[in-house]
C-alpha cells in the first residue's frame, strides 16, 4: 500500500492482501468479517496455535478504514466487525475521531492498541488478546466493552470519558512495568462499570474516578500480594453501589441477580490492600462474602468514606488492618465473625446511625468489637454505640456499653484513681446500676443493727440521752450529713469505735458514688 494512498471510488487499493480486501468490502457493507475456522482450539485468540497470513490484516489498513475509510454501499452503514482476525503491527489511532462502529471478537493483536485522546462512538473488543491497551483521555459517546479480553501489559484509561458503560467482565489484566494492571485515575463512566470475575494481577488504580450508576466487582480476583495495594481507589465516586460480592458462574447466571439454586458461586477475592479513602457512594458499599488475604502491613482502608449503607459481611481477614476512621454511614450491616481482632480494627471518628446485624451479634461480642477498635482507651466508639442503642430503644444495653467504657477507662488511670474506680464499680457500677447502692446500704444496715445490739454503750451524760436503738444508730452512722440523734450520745470503746468509723467511711463512699452516678445520668439526659 503506497504512502498517502486513499480509496478511489470505494474500490480497495491493489496492494491489499486477500484478507484485507475482504475486510474492506465487509466494512463498506457493514457486515461481520469472520476468518475463524470453526475449530475452538485453533480459533482461541489466547492459545498458542499460529494464525497465518490468510487470517492476518495490517493494523495500518484497519486505521485507514476507521479514520478515512471508503463510503458505505447504498443502504448500508460502514462498520468494522471482525471475528477471528490477527492484526499485525501497532494499532495507532491516537488523537483520531472514529465515526464507524467498531466490534472485534476473538481477535489477536500482535502489538499494542494505542487510543490516547481518540474519540469513538462505541468500541467493543470481546475475547481478544491484546498486549497492552493505551487509551489515556479516550472519549466514547457510547460503550467501551472489553469482556474476556486478556492484556499482558495492562490497561491505561487515565482521564478517559466513557459515555455509557465500561465492561471488563472476565477480563484478565496483567501488570505493566510500573506494577499497575489498570491505571484509570480520573476516569468518568456515564453509567455502569462492570468488572465481574475480572482477574487483575497488579494494582487496579481508580483514583478520583466517577461512575454514574454502579461499580460491580462481583466475583473478581485482585492479586497484588507483594505491593501495598491491589485496589487503589481514593476519592472514588459511585452514584449508586459498589459491589465486592460473589458472582454466579454458569450459563444461567445473570449480572446483578441473586444466583439461582445450584449455581456455582465465585467469591470476590483480594490478595493485597484496598484503599477507598474519601469515597462517596450513593446507595451502598457491599462486601458480602468477600475474602481478603492481607499481610501485616496491608489494610482495608475506608477512611472518611460516606455511604448510606455499609455491608461489612465478608470473611474475617486473618492478618492486616481494617480502618474506618472518619467514615460516615447510616446503616451498618455486619456479622460478628467479619471483624478482625484487637489491634487490627481502627474506628476513630467512625459514625453510624443504625446497626443491622446479620445473624447473632450479642452485646458481649459487640463490646469486644468496640474494645478491638483501639489499642488505647478512647471514649468515642463506646459513646457512639451507646447512642445508637439508646435511639433504638435498648436503654439497658446502652447503659452496659457506658459501664464498659468506664471500666476500660479505669485501666488507663493511676493507682489511686483506679482504686476509686473499683470502689464506684463495686458499689453502684459507676452510677449505671443505682439500685446496687440501696442493696449495699440495706446489707450494711442489717449487719450494723445486729452488731451494735451487742455493743457496750454507756451514755456520755446520764439523763441526757435517747433510748438506745441499734438499728437507728447504725443508720445514723451510714447516712452522712443527716443527723438522726443517735451518734453523739453514746460511748463506744475498742473495736466498736473502729466499726463505727468504718460505717461512717462506707456511708460517705456510697453517697459520693451515688452522687457521681446521678451527675452522669443527668448529663446523659
Amino acid at each position: 500500500m503506497a504512502e498517502g494512498a486513499g480509496p478511489q471510488g470505494g474500490e480497495p487499493p491493489e496492494d491489499l492482501t486477500a484478507a484485507e480486501a475482504g475486510m474492506w468490502q465487509a466494512f463498506r457493507n457493514g457486515s461481520v468479517y469472520d476468518l475463524s475456522c470453526g475449530d475452538a482450539l485453533v480459533d482461541d485468540p489466547h492459545g498458542g496455535h499460529p494464525w497465518g497470513p490468510e487470517r492476518t490484516v495490517r493494523a495500518r489498513v484497519v486505521c485507514w478504514l476507521l479514520l478515512d475509510g471508503p463510503p458505505a454501499l447504498a443502504g448500508r452503514v460502514p462498520s468494522l466487525k471482525l471475528v477471528g482476525v490477527r492484526i499485525s503491527g501497532p494499532l495507532d489511532l491516537a488523537g483520531g475521531t472514529i465515526v464507524p462502529y467498531v466490534e472485534m471478537r476473538g481477535c489477536r493483536f500482535e502489538r499494542d492498541v494505542l487510543l490516547p485522546e481518540a474519540r469513538f462512538t462505541t468500541v467493543r473488543l470481546v475475547d481478544c488478546s491484546i498486549p497492552r491497551l493505551e487509551a489515556a483521555r479516550l472519549a466514547t459517546e457510547g460503550d467501551l466493552h472489553l469482556p474476556r479480553c486478556r492484556f499482558l501489559g495492562g490497561i491505561r484509561l487515565t482521564d478517559a470519558r466513557i459515555g455509557t458503560d465500561l465492561l471488563l467482565n472476565q477480563a484478565v489484566v496483567h501488570r505493566d512495568r510500573s506494577g499497575r494492571s489498570m491505571a484509570a485515575d480520573g476516569m468518568s463512566v456515564g453509567q455502569d462499570l462492570q468488572a465481574e470475575m475480572l482477574e487483575s494481577y497488579g494494582e487496579l488504580s481508580l483514583r478520583g474516578a466517577t461512575v454514574g450508576v454502579s461499580l460491580s466487582l462481583r466475583g473478581a480476583r485482585l492479586v497484588n500480594p507483594h505491593a501495598r495495594l491491589a485496589l487503589n481507589a481514593p476519592q472514588l465516586t459511585v452514584e449508586r453501589s459498589l459491589y465486592l460480592t460473589p458472582a454466579g458462574v454458569g450459563a444461567h447466571a445473570r449480572s446483578g441477580m441473586t444466583p439461582a439454586r445450584g449455581t456455582r458461586i465465585q467469591r470476590f477475592e483480594c490478595e493485597g490492600g484496598i484503599r477507598l479513602d474519601d469515597g462517596r457512594f450513593g446507595d451502598a458499599v457491599d462486601f458480602e462474602g468477600a475474602e481478603f488475604t492481607l499481610t501485616d502491613e496491608q489494610e482495608l482502608s475506608l477512611r472518611r468514606v460516606q455511604t448510606p449503607e455499609l455491608r461489612f459481611l465478608g470473611q474475617r481477614p486473618a492478618r492486616g488492618r481494617v480502618v474506618l476512621s472518619g467514615a460516615r454511614v447510616v446503616n451498618l450491616m455486619d456479622r460478628a465473625d467479619s471483624w478482625p481482632g484487637p489491634g487490627r480494627l481502627h474506628m476513630g471518628g467512625f459514625t453510624y446511625e443504625n446497626l443491622v446485624p446479620r445473624g447473632p451479634f450479642p452485646l458481649a461480642l459487640r463490646l469486644r468489637w468496640v474494645d478491638a477498635a483501639s489499642a488505647e482507651y478512647t471514649p468515642e466508639p463506646y459513646e457512639r454505640l451507646a447512642a445508637v442503642l439508646r435511639e433504638s430503644g435498648a436503654d439497658e444495653d446502652a447503659r452496659e456499653v457506658l459501664l464498659a467504657k468506664q471500666r476500660r477507662r479505669r485501666e488507663s488511670l493511676p493507682l489511686a484513681a483506679k482504686l476509686w474506680g473499683y470502689a464506684q464499680d463495686w458499689t453502684v457500677a459507676y452510677g449505671y446500676r443505682p439500685g446496687r447502692a440501696a442493696v449495699w446500704m440495706a446489707v450494711l444496715w442489717a449487719a450494723g443493727s445486729v452488731a451494735f445490739a451487742r455493743a457496750d454503750h454507756p451514755p456520755l451524760k446520764a439523763g441526757e440521752h435517747p433510748d438506745w436503738n441499734p438499728a437507728l444508730f447504725a443508720l445514723d452512722l451510714l447516712l452522712p450529713v443527716i443527723d438522726l440523734g443517735q451518734v453523739g450520745f453514746w460511748q463506744l470503746r475498742g473495736g466498736w469505735q473502729w466499726l463505727s468509723a468504718a460505717f461512717i467511711l462506707l456511708g460517705w463512699i456510697l453517697a459520693t458514688t451515688v452522687a457521681a452516678g446521678a451527675t452522669r445520668t443527668l448529663r446523659r439526659t
